[in-house]
């Protein structure tokens, strides 16, 4: 459990404000399908989290060392500061093409934006930490539903209302302690 919800709040909070919610809210001002939109999102969502909290509980799996753990825990505390910097859309993100229906254009775009994305680093990493990739995924994947899915319906009213600041703020600390805790339980290992 603990994996699951650390994995939806780290992620909740980081994607506020991140380039895909910015995505959501150009897609739902775009093409007016919010339906259609959120489900792209989940199944995008699903794939490329999924893929991720693989990739990060292999990578674990073969390195076991104390120095792999560093890494991660090292990791964790690079995302907190990462996430202190606030996303913007480039021109060329901000221009919606559609070639198909709105779920089709949705889950393709968010697919590919989220590649290399801070949430989908969080999730290998998550996933390195807790050895899970079934409970991180499904945390990861509540986490940005729960961020997008206003987003989708809501749009720039919660870009006003919301501070961005603030809630960065708290997902780099949420990144921080999960940095520091991991550094505690290796030194806790070793001594």
């Amino acid at each position: 459990m603990e994996a699951f919800l650390s994995s939806t709040a780290v992620v909740a909070l980081a994607e506020v404000g991140d380039k895909t919610m910015l995505l959501a809210i150009v897609l739902a001002a775009r093409l007016r399908a919010p339906w259609a939109i959120l489900a792209g999102i989940l199944v995008a969502t699903i794939a490329n989290h999924a893929l991720a909290a693989l990739v990060g509980q292999q990578v674990a799996g073969l390195l076991q060392a104390p120095w792999f753990r560093v890494a991660v825990a090292l990791g964790f505390i690079a995302m907190a500061a990462w996430t202190l910097v606030p996303d913007k859309l480039d021109e060329d993100d901000a221009t919606v093409r559609t070639a198909g229906s709105a779920f089709l254009t949705t889950l393709v775009s968010f697919f590919l934006v989220e590649m290399g994305d801070k949430t989908q680093i969080a999730t290998i990493a998550l996933a390195a930490h807790y050895q899970s990739v079934a409970t991180v995924a499904a945390g990861t994947t509540l986490g940005m539903m729960l961020a997008n899915g206003p987003a989708v319906f809501l749009g720039e009213a919660i870009e006003r209302r919301v501070s961005m600041k603030f809630t960065r703020s708290l997902a780099a600390l949420l990144f921080l302690v999960l940095g520091l805790w991991q550094l505690a339980e290796i030194a806790d290992g070793l001594g």
